[in-house]
């Protein structure tokens, strides 16, 4: 299953219009190494011996372990997966469905770690230390948009950058935490419009100015036709679900994945590997209603 997945993204990766200029191997290459080391849940070092590869699959020649690392660092190789994630959304119209779903995913490590860029905040269970994935997704491989931040960075100003940057126009379905009068406001102007529950325990809104549009959430969801919609937003969960529930996928944060960069690098590796489980799924189901 490691291999298919990795075989899966080879083409895209290879068609990639970014290259590295002066170097003994190309972004795509060094992509594809890493891409190796994380679908198979191995450190770097692994992945740039030999012996951990299939014959037939093995380039000819591999970067050392310092190489790998410092070029995975590089602002090439971050642009070249987020360019493979836009061509995910593009090719797949993702970005052209009308209901998205904004939810965080806590990626814990442990509470005794020393990565200075891991934060302290609430998680499932209680508080632990670590990182959050805050994502956009409309069902398609990738999310629409996607950021990484301490544990103990409040979603409210992580949905504030993401809204701006999605594509299109639609329902951006939420909980509870996302119901402030400035991400209602912030959402109209990119063209959204959030459906998420009213915050507090009080029947009333107080006296003071409420967005208009945080209004419409509240009007939506006492109608048939909003209730119906934001029954829609479990997706979230069956999106999360999917990503840690395979061999590849987003379990957990192994000991050699530690710092924000490398912790970031992992994660959009994971999300690749995720989307190329999705086409795989997405090609089976076409063919058999071929």
């Amino acid at each position: 299953m490691d291999r298919e997945l990795w075989l899966e993204l080879y083409p895209y990766v290879m068609a990639s219009e970014v290259r590295g200029k002066g170097w003994l191997f190309t972004t795509a290459k060094i992509v594809l190494v890493y891409l190796w080391a994380v679908v198979h849940d191995r450190p770097m070092c692994w992945a740039v011996d030999k012996a951990n590869w299939s014959e037939d699959l093995c380039p000819a020649v591999l970067p050392s372990q310092s190489q790998l690392s410092r070029r995975v660092r590089g602002a090439d190789v971050v642009e070249l997966m987020t360019e493979l994630e836009q061509n995910f959304v593009a090719v797949f119209g993702a970005g052209q469905r009308v209901i998205r779903i904004i939810d965080g995913k806590p990626c814990e490590v442990s509470n005794v770690s020393k990565d200075p860029d891991a934060g302290y905040g609430r998680s499932a269970g209680g508080m632990h230390k670590g990182y959050k994935l805050h994502v956009v997704h409309s069902g398609g491989p990738v999310p629409l948009a996607w950021g990484l931040t301490p544990m103990n960075t409040s979603e409210k100003v992580m949905a504030a950058a993401l809204i701006p940057t999605l594509p299109g126009e639609g329902y951006l379905l939420a909980d509870t935490e996302f119901d402030t009068n400035a991400l209602h406001d912030l959402a109209h102007e990119s063209g959204h419009q959030i459906v998420a529950p009213k915050r507090g325990r009080t029947k009333g809104l107080g006296h003071h100015r409420h967005s208009p549009y945080r209004l419409r959430s509240i009007e939506l969801l006492k109608s048939r036709f909003g209730k119906t919609l934001y029954r829609r937003r479990k997706q979230i969960e069956r999106e999360f679900g999917n990503l840690v529930s395979f061999g590849g996928g987003l379990t957990c944060l192994p000991a050699w994945v530690r710092r924000y960069h490398r912790v970031r690098n992992w994660i959009q590796a994971k999300l690749l590997i995720n989307a190329a489980r999705w086409i795989r799924k997405e090609e089976r189901r076409m063919l058999a209603l071929a």
